[in-house]
C-alpha cells in the first residue's frame, strides 16, 4: 500500500469531490468548452457558430429550427415597441490576406495569403424590426450572451 502525502491526499480530494464525482457531481455537468486564453474562447465560439449556421442550413423548417435553438421572435424594449424578427441573413467572405501596423511606420504590413490558406467564412446575423428601429444581432454575440 502506497502512503500519501496529507497535503496530496486533501487536494486530490478536493478535486475529486468537486470536480469529477461526489454528492454534488450532478451540478457539475458542463464541458469546458474555452481554456484560459481569449483566443481559445473565441476558437470555441466559432465552431459553435459554425455548428450552428451548418445546422440552420439543413434544416427543412427553419422557423421550427429557431424556436429549439431558442432565439427570440421579439425583443423588448423599455422605451418603445418591441422589435420583432424578419430576416436570418448569411453573409459569406474569404479573408486573403491580413495587415498590419507596421514598426515606427505610417504603412501597414501587408501579407497575402497563399491559396492553401484562403477559407471561407460564413457569418450568421438576425435583423429585428420595429416602426422606429432596425437592429442586427450577430450570432457570435447571442451565442457568446448565452454560453459565456
Amino acid at each position: 500500500m502506497t502512503e500519501q502525502h496529507p497535503s496530496e491526499a486533501g487536494r486530490t480530494a478536493d478535486r475529486t469531490a468537486g470536480h469529477n464525482g461526489g454528492p454534488d457531481w450532478a451540478g457539475h455537468l458542463h464541458s469546458h468548452l474555452h481554456g484560459d486564453a481569449p483566443q481559445d474562447a473565441a476558437e470555441a465560439l466559432q465552431v459553435l457558430a459554425q455548428a450552428f449556421i451548418d445546422g440552420f442550413c439543413r434544416a427543412a423548417d427553419k422557423t421550427s429550427f429557431l424556436h429549439l435553438a431558442g432565439i427570440p421572435f421579439e425583443l423588448s424594449q423599455a422605451d418603445g415597441p418591441s422589435l420583432k424578427l424578419v430576416d436570418v441573413e448569411l453573409k459569406s467572405g474569404y479573408q486573403v490576406g491580413t495587415a498590419s501596423p507596421g514598426f515606427a511606420s505610417q504603412d501597414l504590413v501587408y501579407l497575402a495569403f497563399p491559396g492553401e490558406m484562403v477559407r471561407e467564412r460564413t457569418n450568421m446575423s438576425f435583423v429585428y424590426v420595429s416602426l422606429r428601429e432596425r437592429r442586427e444581432v450577430d450570432l457570435r454575440q447571442f451565442l457568446a450572451d448565452r454560453h459565456g
